[in-house]
């Protein structure tokens, strides 16, 4: 009886950490990016947003598309997270790539979710998972490993150690850098929610390849500061943090634009 009770154990704690392993900020920082996001809405994409998410902040909405991975019904939204790049592109080669993209993936989503927000004759319930999906995977693409390689799971199967504890590059910038500063959302969005008019302006009018090759050419230069099994520690996260600040900054302010954009 005791060993029954141990393997169910052990397949529900592995249940739960399977789709901890491809979210992408993990939990504080899409919070973050959504706490960002909320002080570059327009009143009428704000009032657009917050009467399609009622009483659920676009903090606490960032997070809707990892929780309901276990939920088998909604399985088919897995690959919507990510793009995957195998090689490095210049932004001219990425572009061409994305105009012939028929994948389901982050790109092709984050286009048909805007057409459909776009959409009047939405219904609520529709609109409330599009919205919570174009948060999401808004969010996602700024986080590098989610424009990166598919051999090894945009850096999953990356092994490293983290202060000497097992871990894999994506889990590193998933959460792991984050939680290593020991602030709640509030006070990193706060700490680090800081613009020009100008540059909201150039952040806002940047269209969505830009924001994947950027990600990805922060990814290629991720692949090779590292090689798998180094513990990474104080140095990796001094030497990076400036970068996860500005990506987690620049996806709350793209996000709020493109929110604009669709409800403005």
């Amino acid at each position: 009886m005791k060993t029954t009770f141990f393997k169910k154990a052990l397949i529900g704690a592995a249940l739960l950490y399977a789709p901890m392993q491809s979210m992408a900020w993990g939990t504080i920082g899409h919070r973050i990016c959504g706490q960002i996001a909320e002080s570059y809405l327009t009143p009428k994409a704000r009032a657009a947003v917050h009467a399609i998410l009622g009483n659920e902040s676009i903090a606490l909405a960032s997070n809707w598309a990892d929780y309901i991975k276990s939920d088998p019904a909604y399985s088919y939204l897995s690959p919507w997270h990510y793009v995957d790049l195998n090689k490095p592109y210049t932004y001219p080669e990425l572009v061409v790539f994305l105009k012939q993209d028929t994948n389901v993936d982050a790109y092709t989503k984050l286009n048909y979710l805007i057409g459909e927000l776009k959409n009047k004759s939405l219904s609520p319930k529709d609109k409330l998972l599009d919205l919570r999906m174009l948060i999401h995977i808004a969010e996602d693409v700024h986080q590098p490993m989610h424009v990166a390689h598919a051999d090894d799971k945009g850096g999953n199967d990356f092994k490293v150690t983290w202060f000497n504890a097992p871990s894999n590059l994506h889990s590193v910038w998933d959460s792991q850098l984050i939680d290593f500063q020991q602030l709640s959302y509030t006070e990193y969005a706060a700490a680090i929610n800081f613009t020009t008019p100008a540059e909201v302006k150039e952040l806002q009018s940047a269209p969505i390849s830009q924001w994947l090759f950027e990600s990805n050419q922060i990814a290629e230069k991720l692949y090779t500061d590292i090689k798998p099994g180094d513990n990474l520690n104080y140095k990796y996260n001094f030497n990076h943090i400036d970068i996860l600040n500005r990506q987690m900054l620049k996806a709350g302010v793209q996000l709020a634009g493109l929110l604009n954009q669709i409800f403005g």
